[in-house]
């Protein structure tokens, strides 16, 4: 589960299946939601009398999704601290791995079996191994499912049965011509109970739930979603999918009537390309935003809840290439005017790399027309290394792929490179070069002459430590030399550039 002010994505737990008629001949090539065949279902104005009809014909297509998964178990007993990873290359108590499963929905859009979910449901984090993919139909029949492809930023996979049999299942609609108080229907697997059917209004379009990301951008239903219901389809009365049931607005870990699903104008272009194999390529332009609110607004004299803050423009970013500054407001991109239905994200994201477009900003009072030429969005784990700011005084572990093993070894610290973003968040220049210490072990003689997170090393034995291989010179430098010591110099926030020798494990 993962929350974020409240919003816990509908995770998957359960696994029983109902069996139920499909209506269908077997081997029929219609899909369960064709006009023709729901023109018999619902009438044409307002809600049936009843649901059972439309679920008859529409819940043999959706499935419930399985995924066995290879847990690395860390025995390590310094598991936690800066220098487990350390521990382990040293030949430690190397990590085992266990059994794990996750369980959810998902929904067929074609006869020859591919499946559509959330990428939540598949994908397994950095310490599980997907071993297999297990899908089951209402009637309990299951089968074996390979990955096909999957999108982190919009939270979408697409899989495909292993199997040259025909099946059930739904096409798309176009969320775009929704409405709120319209009735929807929402089939999934909450807490286990296969292929269950709840049903409410649409209680709002282009819900943004302040998440951010290109994609914080969803249909809201009081139709009853619950934890297992993550990857199912929402279905219209006419029986399309116009929404993938993603999330849930929950402060109790409950359904309370808040639930969230990517509407499939969203959907459907991306799981179409997943589907052929391609790689989703959006636009990128190198800025971190805020949204306009009353506070911010009334502090500037502007129209509220229009535009979004700059709050930092990448190096070397489109935006930063373009001329535009922190402090500028985005009001406009593309033509497209920027609010909390359209932010930036998710207009810059809609537009292909590599094009070229003009950005309006409020620059001191003042319209600006800025043109910019769309970089390729980085990944997700990407961008999330290019905004961290580095806390001096968190007390998180770094990234085991950042420590460098004869500096950790030799000298007990953790250190990375500096960057403009490291040195705006220690409050130094950001043409500062040194390397920063982002953890020290408490055992070591750094420890003892005290060193610690967010110094910035300048030299060692008065040689500039602008990388990581310059700092491993001086070391072998000094042991070569039969020297039991370095010199660092160093530069602590709001105090005056040390030396101090630090002895040599």
């Amino acid at each position: 589960m993962r929350y974020v002010y409240g919003l816990t994505s509908a995770l998957l737990v359960g696994g029983a299946a109902v069996s139920l008629m499909t209506g269908i001949p077997a081997g029929a090539q219609v899909a369960q939601n064709d006009a023709g065949v729901m023109d018999r279902v619902v009438p044409e104005a307002g809600a049936p009398a009843s649901f059972a009809d439309l679920t008859q014909q529409l819940q043999p297509a959706v499935v419930n999704i399985a995924t066995r998964q290879s847990v690395e178990v860390n025995r390590n007993p310094f598991a936690g601290t800066p220098f487990a990873e350390l521990f382990n290359r040293r030949g430690g108590n190397q990590p085992q791995r266990r059994e794990a499963q996750s369980l959810g929905s998902g929904f067929i859009i074609s006869a020859d079996g591919f499946v559509v979910t959330n990428n939540h449901v598949v994908a397994p984090d950095n310490r599980a191994r997907l071993e297999e993919i297990t899908v089951t139909f209402p009637d309990g029949t299951e089968y074996e499912a390979e990955l096909v492809g999957a999108d982190p930023d919009s939270d979408l996979a697409v899989l495909k049965i292993k199997s040259d049999k025909s099946f059930p299942f739904v096409t798309f609609g176009n969320s775009a011509e929704s409405r709120v108080g319209e009735w929807v229907v929402a089939i999934g697997n909450p807490f286990g109970l296969g292929g269950t059917v709840t049903s409410g209004i649409i209680s709002a379009v282009y819900r943004n739930t302040g998440q951010g990301g290109a994609y914080d951008r969803f249909i809201q239903t009081d139709a009853s979603i619950n934890r297992g219901n993550s990857g199912g389809p929402l279905f219209d009365m006419r029986g399309n999918v116009i929404g993938i049931n993603n999330a849930i607005f929950s402060p109790s870990g409950g359904s309370v009537g808040i639930g969230f699903a990517i509407p499939s104008e969203i959907a459907a272009p991306i799981v179409e390309q997943l589907k052929q194999g391609q790689e989703i390529e959006r636009g990128y332009l190198g800025v971190q935003l805020q949204p306009v609110n009353d506070d911010l607004a009334n502090s500037l004299g502007i129209e509220r809840n229009r535009g979004e803050l700059v709050q930092l423009v990448t190096d070397d970013s489109p935006a930063e290439k373009a001329g535009m500054r922190p402090g500028d407001i985005i009001v406009s991109v593309n033509g497209n005017p920027v609010s909390s239905d359209q932010t930036v994200s998710f207009l810059v994201a809609n537009i292909n790399p590599g094009q070229s477009i003009p950005v309006t900003v409020l620059r001191e009072g003042r319209r600006v027309e800025l043109n910019t030429t769309l970089a390729k969005r980085p990944t997700a784990e990407e961008l999330a290394q290019q905004q961290q700011n580095f806390d001096p005084d968190s007390e998180e572990p770094m990234n085991p792929d950042q420590m460098d093993d004869q500096i950790a070894e030799k000298l007990g610290l953790q250190v990375l490179e500096m960057t403009p973003q490291i040195a705006r968040s220690l409050g130094v220049d950001t043409d500062t070069v040194g390397l920063v210490i982002g953890a020290v072990d408490p055992n070591s003689d750094a420890a003892r002459k005290g060193l610690r997170r967010g110094d910035v090393i300048l030299s060692a034995n008065y040689q500039v430590t602008g990388t990581i291989e310059a700092l491993r010179e001086q070391i072998s430098v000094a042991e070569s030399e039969g020297r039991d010591a370095i010199l660092l110099r160093y530069q602590r926030r709001g105090q005056p550039l040390r030396f101090v020798p630090i002895r040599l494990r």
